[in-house]
């Protein structure tokens, strides 16, 4: 299991969000993925949304590790991108993303699953022009 570290401020935003009950997926956000919200080639490693799910989604099998309880998932794929230290974190009203070399993303995202398919299935695309 790939390890992560929630902080406190991380897992405040989640309980006033309702969402520490919920299955998240933490995916690379880039135009490539399921749910995958915007991006292209030129976003690969550097967008990450967590996706909120009410069950478990087989094709994000990888359980990421956390003390807090968390129903946390990713895949092979997205966790590519990622290094060793993996940390949620919230600085200015904004959820950061980070591993032990650097700062990945400071604006991550949380989206609900069914309403990206469901703007999927419409021919919508939810944000970001790709690339």
């Amino acid at each position: 299991m790939t390890p992560i570290k929630l902080t406190p401020a991380f897992m405040a935003v989640l309980d006033q969000k309702n969402l520490t009950t919920k299955d998240l997926v933490l995916i690379a956000d880039d135009g490539g993925g399921k749910y995958s919200l915007q991006g292209g080639s030129c976003t690969i490693g550097t967008n990450f949304t967590l996706i909120v799910l009410d069950a478990p989604d087989p094709d994000y099998p990888v359980a990421i590790a956390n003390d807090q309880g968390l129903h946390l998932w990713s895949s092979d794929y997205d966790l590519y991108f990622l290094g060793a230290g993996l940390t949620l974190d919230v600085a200015h009203h904004n959820i950061l993303l980070k591993d032990d070399a650097e700062l990945l993303d400071s604006t991550i995202k949380i989206a609900r699953g069914q309403d990206v398919l469901d703007a999927f299935q419409r021919g919508i695309k939810l944000s970001g022009d790709g690339c």
